[in-house]
């Protein structure tokens, strides 16, 4: 089946006689994760969970980047809650999702971005990949990335790049597990693993092997975010430190921080 065009974030389409539900970000070079494109894939992921023959979720996108990340705009104290939670509730469908979500990535592959990548199955990169989770470098934190970067990567990696901001390369993410593959072409190798393993499966056995595999990661995963969220918007928020560092991303100026 050939891709759709599409004027939204998100061009949606399904492959290999209906097996395999494919999703693209569409808003190139950034592929901002923002509200329109939070509620693309959750509105796609929503209406094709039940849908019995599907048995794996391809993401990929346009563009020579995954995503930059959130929208910076949609983090300030006017609107973060409802994006916050939009973005929790995406996070959370993804996690538990009942196929396999399988993630191509090629460039940058940052904050909001990695948040989305990260809570997916098994993820595909190309050698120029980078990921990282530069929120602490605006004055703010991840939630979803401090509750998903632990589970897949383990915690000494996880922390560093929560607390410095800085981004690890392909090689790097797949030593430490984030990764299952590093590949100059991630879409095609994504492709092949479905083809080669999954494709000829009982899909109904397939959500079982799926649900057994992740049951405790989804339990862990739910309670720590909504702890997560609750120090976000009742913790950090109430600092000025928080704002500052957001308003003065957006005025492209340098951040002064008084440590409050």
């Amino acid at each position: 089946m050939s891709e759709p065009s599409s004027p939204g974030p998100l061009k949606v389409w399904r492959e290999r006689d209906g097996r395999l539900l494919r999703l693209r970000l569409a808003q190139p070079k950034a592929n901002i994760v923002d509200a329109a494109m939070i509620a693309a894939l959750d509105t796609a992921l929503s209406r094709a969970q039940g849908e019995a023959a599907i048995r794996a979720v391809l993401l990929d996108h346009e563009g020579p980047h995954f995503s930059f990340g959130a929208s910076v705009h949609e983090h300030l104290p006017e609107s973060f809650k409802g994006m916050l939670a939009a973005l929790h509730r995406l996070v959370l469908r993804m996690v538990a999702y009942p196929v396999p979500i399988l993630v191509a990535i090629k460039g940058q592959c940052l904050g909001g971005g990695l948040e989305v990548a990260a809570s997916g199955h098994l993820l595909f990169a190309s050698p120029d990949a980078k990921f990282g989770q530069p929120e602490i470098v605006l004055g703010v934190f991840a939630p979803a990335a401090s509750c998903l970067l632990p589970e897949r990567m383990g915690r000494a990696l996880a922390e560093d790049l929560l607390f410095s901001g800085r981004s690890i390369d392909a090689g790097q993410a797949a030593h430490s597990g984030l990764l299952n593959a590093v590949a100059d072409d991630p879409e095609a190798a994504a492709l092949a693993w479905f083809d080669a393993h999954v494709a000829k499966h009982s899909a109904s056995s397939l959500r079982f092997a799926v649900a057994a595999s992740r049951q405790d990661m989804v339990e862990r995963v739910r309670s720590k975010l909504a702890r997560a969220e609750t120090l976000y918007i009742d913790g950090l928020m109430s600092t000025r430190d928080a704002v500052e560092g957001l308003t003065a991303f957006l005025d492209k100026r340098a951040a002064h921080w008084e440590d409050r």
